[in-house]
């Protein structure tokens, strides 16, 4: 058992292992965390005419119109398309997340039981 589910338990522990467990925790969060800057996600609107890229800190990189398929597409749509395609490769960036931080929680993390799962999914969904 961790230092970390003896204090969660309500029993005592040992403070110093607590700290470095916390260290190496925060150590893996922010490895994953550099992993996911250094990656780059793209979505398209359902009409296929814009392809969006964004950086793995959801930072707009790029924008892709196909020429053939902007012609049906007036301005007003083509506004609605840029905001569908990124917005896409934000939830694709969002689903990647998730993945890199599946193993950092522990195999009992992130259930119904756990006090900040619905910050977590509101920060997801909301950004």
């Amino acid at each position: 058992m961790s230092q970390i589910d003896a204090f969660a338990a309500g029993r005592e522990g040992d403070v110093p292992g607590l700290l470095r467990e916390m260290n190496a925790w925060s150590a893996r969060i922010a490895g994953t965390l550099d992993e996911l800057a250094a990656e780059r996600m793209e979505g398209k609107d359902a009409s296929g005419a814009v392809l969006a890229r964004v950086s793995g800190t959801g930072r707009l990189l790029g924008l892709h119109l196909d020429s053939r398929r902007l012609r049906e597409l007036d301005h007003v749509r083509l506004a609605g398309a840029v905001m569908e395609a990124v917005a896409a490769a934000r939830g694709a960036l969002g689903e990647r997340l998730e993945e890199l931080t599946a193993a950092l929680s522990g195999p009992d993390g992130g259930g119904p039981d756990d006090p900040l799962a619905a910050h977590v999914e509101r920060v997801m969904r909301e950004g």
